[in-house]
């Protein structure tokens, strides 16, 4: 298992990667928020593609970031979401909550 980050990239993409769960989840939200509000772009794209694994952690750190953005007046989509979390999203009914790029 690896560890657990997110990294700005070009264009307004935050690249969120590794394993997310209790452990990653508290640094990953602070840095997160950290990169939302510091980000030039007004629209953003959280891209999920090399998570590895997610607990319901991540989950509550996409919905987090949501809140970040909206409150920094930013619009955040989200991008290649893992299956896992997807599943979590659905059984949770939060399908509809999560802007998912196609």
């Amino acid at each position: 298992m690896s560890e657990a980050s997110i990294r700005q990239e070009a264009g307004g993409v935050l690249r969120l990667e590794g394993v997310l769960d209790y452990r990653s989840g508290p640094e990953l939200r602070s840095e997160g928020g950290r990169l939302i509000r510091s980000a030039e772009a007004s629209e953003l794209v959280l891209d999920c593609a090399a998570v590895e694994h997610s607990s319901s952690v991540g989950l509550s750190l996409l919905l987090a970031f949501l809140r970040d953005a909206q409150v920094a007046g930013k619009r955040l989509v989200v991008r290649a979401l893992p299956k896992d979390m997807g599943r979590i999203a659905q059984v949770s009914g939060l399908t509809e909550l999560l802007p998912l790029q196609d």
